[in-house]
């Protein structure tokens, strides 16, 4: 996945199989991604320095960080320049200051950010405070992230504040918008004791484990007032085999409580993949396909439009709870997205070549 092009090397935005009209099957690479090159980044720093090399286009880590922050005058996502930073931090280049000072610059106080993004300034900052004085951006990072946090569910909202969702999706949540915020917290708690921190990332990672399908499956789209899964599909592989366990495990180093069944539930589900499987419970298609090193991004229902997803979401607006169970008949997620990016391989080693929860 890796696109050779001098300073500005990046990785592909995608791979994407197809099929020939003479039946060839094949993977195609598609577009490009500095935010993707910066989770890749991120994992790969986690290898010996050969294969980092090998991952990297023959960069080390702290290399390839480098060329990252060589390209952050360029860049105007704050998510992109946090994770940047972060991996600058990571792999302790000396040009972490560069990328520290573009992340304020993106990051203007007050505005409303989406829950991802501001848990990867967290991050960021997290790692950046063992070489930099960042304690009053982090405090503020901090306390961004909590105070998205509604009532008394323990599951984060899409957006830390009004003004960038219209109403009748803003109850609406991602499984990202857990997963991200729940391990900064963890890590920043992991850096310097904050209890109030490492409360909210328990009780977030345990809501979004009672909530966890009986195959396995994290969902997807959650209420982030009440607390309760919105829509279930897709399953995201991604979410199965790197980013649950990586924010879980950060969160028991943290001293958090330790979610490792959770996790081997979740693996479980990338081999038996139960939506898929006929009578004998094997899988119609396998999500892990070694001939093309890949994992299949997700499965899904295939409605049209994402109706289903849409038409939830907007009845728990009006009843909270509500399922419109007769679309799971009508709708069933049977279909498969045959593509993969490298975020997907760089949260798995970021998950896998951790710390002592691994």
């Amino acid at each position: 996945m890796y696109v050779a092009d001098g300073v500005d090397s990046t990785f592909v935005h995608t791979r994407v199989g197809t099929v020939s009209p003479a039946g060839t099957r094949s993977v195609e690479r598609r577009g490009t991604s500095t935010r993707y090159a910066a989770i890749t980044a991120l994992g790969a720093r986690l290898l010996p320095e050969d294969r980092q090399r090998a991952v990297l286009g023959g960069h080390t880590a702290a290399e390839f960080a480098g060329l990252l922050v060589e390209r952050l005058p360029r860049i105007t996502d704050l998510g992109d320049a946090a994770l940047i930073t972060w991996a600058a931090a990571d792999t302790h280049h000396p040009k972490l200051p560069d990328a520290l000072a573009r992340l304020s610059a993106l990051d203007v106080p007050g505005r409303p950010r989406y829950t991802v993004e501001a848990a990867w300034v967290l991050s960021a900052l997290t790692a950046a405070r063992v070489a930099a004085d960042v304690e009053d951006r982090l405090a503020a990072a901090r306390d961004r992230l909590l105070g998205a946090l509604t009532g008394t569910s323990p599951l984060f909202p899409h957006a830390t504040a009004p003004g960038l969702l219209p109403r009748y999706r803003a109850h609406v949540a991602c499984f990202a918008d857990q997963t991200y915020p729940l391990q900064a917290l963890a890590r920043l708690h992991a850096t310097a004791p904050d209890p109030v921190a490492l409360r909210a990332a328990d009780a977030c990672a345990a809501r979004i484990c009672e909530l966890q399908g009986g195959g396995g499956q994290w969902w997807w789209h959650y209420d982030a007032r009440t607390g309760r899964v919105v829509e279930g599909y897709p399953v995201y592989s991604v979410h199965q085999h790197a980013m649950a366990p990586t924010a879980l495990f950060d969160l028991a180093d943290a001293g958090g409580t330790d979610h490792g069944a959770a996790v081997r539930r979740g693996l479980r589900w990338m081999a038996e993949v139960p939506e898929l499987a006929g009578p004998d419970g094997v899988p119609r298609e396998p999500m892990i396909r070694e001939d093309h090193a890949v994992t299949w991004r997700k499965v899904y229902r295939g409605d049209p439009a994402k109706a289903v997803r849409a038409a939830r979401g907007l009845a728990a607006r009006v009843v909270p709870g509500a399922r419109l169970t007769p679309l799971d008949r009508v709708f069933r997620p049977l279909a498969v997205d045959r593509e993969c990016r490298p975020y997907e391989f760089g949260w798995l080693l970021h998950a896998w070549l951790g710390g002592p929860a691994r």
